[in-house]
């Protein structure tokens, strides 16, 4: 079902129905009143090859409660573009025309593609409301930074057709983690990187964000884990719902991680620093001609380390392989080495926008094989990975009884 808001971005919407639909996925169509003002129900019937619905008092289509119908029947609930208005139609529970009604009463999976002027998507009201929409399980593909048709330049741009389908894709693929699909469960996430001192001033550090163990800790727990979220120093919010720690050297976070168990699952996101100092300057360090000798020394492997834990070791324990050549052997070997049950193997070479960026590409290596998922956002990914996840628990909970 998809639900078409109002919107510049509106006009891109009879291209990802057809692309939609290329991939074999039946799709119903319904406007709202700022929607109809930037693309015609015509043009969408015609790529949808079905009637489009904009009316929420159609006397043929209300007759038989057309809303309750139409939000129920569909595998998923899409809505793109997503305005500002709609966003917080959603979270405050408005329904005051047919796309907002089906939307409060709907008990599918929702899935939003936000469009707006930068200012708008950054503006404190917008940023509560998707936290709020997050909360409930919502998930989001996009906005993208770009030019836009004010000609303003920032986030806010719809994620382009192509993204969007591959979202799309990537949750009917494993159905994602549906809302208490882990109830009950405790699960450990690691993000961000670590930093690792050369004086008070100077440190080493990864590339990592944040975003995919951040995206990831996110999904758990709107699957209804209780979530412990281990971060190195990052420039995002906390995600609501999690217990957030922060640290900053590897040997903090494996101590914050030994804390936290035991959890069911552990998902090692976190760009763990392989090396420190072996002993930092009390004081800055001065330039004086030479290059000063730094003596390293190896960090604790905090991947290594959950899955030797002994009793206390989770059912599933999950770790990244950041790779830049050799993707899948080097990802299989550190799986043996680890003794980790999973490996995400991600390309990070220079060019494919990994770290920093909001999308990811992997091939989850485990025992069984490499399984290549398709480039999706990093909170499709975690979406995904939530749900096999779930999947995996629920199997080995199975087996057990």
């Amino acid at each position: 079902m998809l639900v078409v808001t109002g919107g510049i971005a509106a006009y891109k919407t009879p291209e990802l129905v057809r692309r939609l639909r290329e991939h074999g996925l039946a799709v119903r169509c319904a406007l709202s009143r700022g929607g109809k003002q930037f693309v015609a129900p015509l043009a969408l019937a015609a790529v949808a090859e079905d009637k489009v619905y904009e009316d929420l008092f159609s006397l043929t289509d209300e007759s038989e409660m057309g809303h309750i119908r139409l939000s129920r029947e569909a595998d998923l609930v899409l809505v793109a573009p997503a305005s500002a208005d709609m966003l917080a139609k959603m979270a405050a529970g408005l329904a005051d025309d047919l796309a907002s009604t089906l939307l409060l009463a709907t008990d599918k999976p929702v899935m939003a593609a936000p469009a707006m002027n930068v200012r708008m998507w950054e503006h404190p009201a917008t940023q509560a409301n998707l936290a709020t929409l997050k909360k409930r399980g919502v998930r989001f593909v996009g906005p993208e930074e770009g030019d836009m048709a004010c000609g303003e330049w920032g986030m806010g741009r719809m994620a382009e057709p192509d993204a969007i389908v591959r979202a799309v894709l990537a949750f009917l693929a494993d159905g994602g983690a549906p809302v208490g699909a882990l109830r009950g469960a405790r699960a450990l996430v690691t993000s961000g990187p670590t930093w690792e001192a050369l004086d008070p001033v100077r440190y080493i550090a990864n590339r990592s964000s944040g975003k995919q163990g951040h995206a990831i800790a996110r999904a758990l727990s709107r699957a209804g884990a209780r979530v412990t979220l281990v971060t190195g120093p990052v420039a995002l919010p906390d995600p609501d719902g999690v217990a957030t720690v922060h640290v900053e050297s590897a040997r903090t976070m494996l101590a914050a991680c030994e804390r936290a168990l035991p959890v069911d699952v552990a998902v090692c996101a976190a760009a763990v620093a392989d090396w420190r100092p072996a002993e930092a300057a009390k004081r800055k360090i001065k330039k004086t001609g030479a290059a000063p000798k730094i003596a390293l020394a190896e960090n604790p492997d905090i991947l290594m380390t959950l899955a030797h834990a002994g009793k206390r070791r989770p059912k599933l324990v999950i770790g990244f392989a950041a790779e830049t050549d050799d993707l899948i052997a080097n990802a299989k070997n550190k799986l043996a080495a680890k003794g980790c049950d999973w490996i995400l193997a991600n390309d990070v070479s220079e060019g494919t926008g990994v770290f920093g960026g909001d999308a990811n590409r992997v091939a989850l290596v485990s025992a069984k094989g490499a399984d290549q998922w398709s480039a999706m956002s990093k909170d499709a990914l975690a979406e995904r990975l939530a749900g096999r996840i779930a999947e995996t628990l629920r199997s080995s909970k199975r087996g057990r009884t």
